[in-house]
């Protein structure tokens, strides 16, 4: 059985719903519960050669994310769960999987919201899929519409 999950959050409606669905898992397997939010980098690169860190630019991205944390920690609580909750930064697919490997996880969860057109599917890319072709386990994506 499942002992030890992180949920990729975002804040979205996938996410949320992603979030409230394992949280009925999570008391029934008696699992702990992680919530994991990633921060892109703030380092934007020039050309080939160089990059630019734009510091304010973190420390606004820090504050914005770590309030989705704390929503999402606040929601589980509101259902009676406890969560341990953490934000990186990096690339996404490369950060929840490290973050699964790290903390020994059995199962991720993450939300996907189906897209209408097909540029917009194109477009986007899909964080799920390739988080499905790199996980240390097992992955279960909750679908929201």
């Amino acid at each position: 059985m499942y002992k030890k999950i992180p949920v990729a959050y975002d804040g979205s409606d996938a996410g949320q719903k992603a979030l409230l669905d394992c949280g009925e898992m999570c008391n029934w397997s008696h699992a702990e519960l992680h919530l994991v939010a990633v921060m892109p980098s703030a380092m934007s690169f020039v050309g080939l050669e160089g990059g630019v860190y734009d510091v304010e630019l973190e420390e606004r991205e820090k504050k914005k994310y770590r309030g989705v944390l704390e929503d999402g920690l606040r929601r589980l609580e509101t259902t009676g769960l406890t969560a341990q909750g953490e934000v990186v930064t990096g690339e996404a697919i490369d950060e929840i999987t490290k973050y699964a490997r790290r903390i020994e996880a059995d199962l991720i969860v993450v939300g996907h919201k189906h897209l209408d057109s097909w540029a917009a599917r194109w477009w986007r890319g899909s964080i799920s899929g390739a988080l499905i072709e790199h996980a240390p386990c097992s992955v279960l994506v909750v679908i929201t519409r």
